[in-house]
């Protein structure tokens, strides 16, 4: 059975005694009703984590000692979407739960013309996706950036040929994301990071659409019907991590 994991920003570098946060404490203790002695993994979000032993159960203010650590190294290449701010923050919270569990490695929030909202609670954002890498048992956090504007993106982010691709529901030509996968292995880039843009309710303007061709992204579809931003983002995660 797997042991509880719990996320600490670092531990110690003598590997000493760490006193865990109030939350957790709480959570050990109280909820999962852990005692001295027992056992729990603690991760850093950053590849590492903890097998640590509890050496005061203090439903306030646990103390655990570090054992043994292990390393799982980053992925050779990334998944990142970047996908429009929502007007509803709460579908915008539910993507980033998603899509840290199907595996993002990054997200950055655009703030495209037919985006209604401008700001993002980056603080509440990240809690999120520690709660999602707990929840799904992963050692790396997500790396999610400051809202940024789409057009300043394209012109600022350099890509892969043939690994970045733009999401849109325009009637121009365009390939179905699906359709693209078995032609990876012929692929020589694929290895390269992979990128994919969502844009907002409304879609991507004709000026944002033609500056990402114009910059080698790919227009691609991602079925046959109309999907809302967050779950088109969720579907090209999937898409994209397969």
């Amino acid at each position: 059975m797997s042991l509880p994991m719990f996320y600490v920003e670092s531990i110690p570098s003598n590997n000493g005694v760490l006193t865990l946060a109030a939350e957790p404490s709480k959570h050990i203790i109280q909820v999962l009703r852990m005692k001295r002695g027992d056992k729990v993994e603690l991760t850093d979000g950053r590849g590492n984590i903890w097998t640590a032993g509890i050496v005061d159960d203090n439903k306030k203010n646990c103390s655990v000692l570090p054992e043994s650590q292990r390393f799982h190294p980053e992925p050779n290449s990334k998944l990142i979407i970047a996908i429009s701010l929502l007007k509803n923050a709460n579908r915008f919270e539910w993507f980033l739960e998603k899509a840290t569990e199907i595996g993002v490695n990054e997200i950055i929030p655009l703030i495209c013309e037919r985006t209604e909202i401008r700001h993002l609670r980056m603080e509440r954002m990240n809690n999120l996706l520690v709660s999602a890498i707990l929840q799904s048992r992963q050692c790396w956090l997500p790396k999610l950036r400051e809202p940024v504007n789409s057009m300043k993106f394209l012109e600022d982010t350099e890509i892969t040929p043939g690994c970045a691709f733009m999401a849109n529901c325009m009637e121009e030509k365009k390939q179905d994301l699906r359709d693209m996968i078995p032609m990876r292995s012929a692929n020589e880039h694929w290895k390269s990071d992979r990128l994919i843009l969502i844009g907002p309710e409304g879609d991507f303007t004709i000026d944002e659409l033609k500056a990402a061709i114009s910059r080698k992204w790919i227009p691609v579809a991602l079925g046959k019907t109309r999907l809302r931003t967050e779950t088109a983002g969720l579907v090209a995660a999937v898409i994209l991590a397969s």
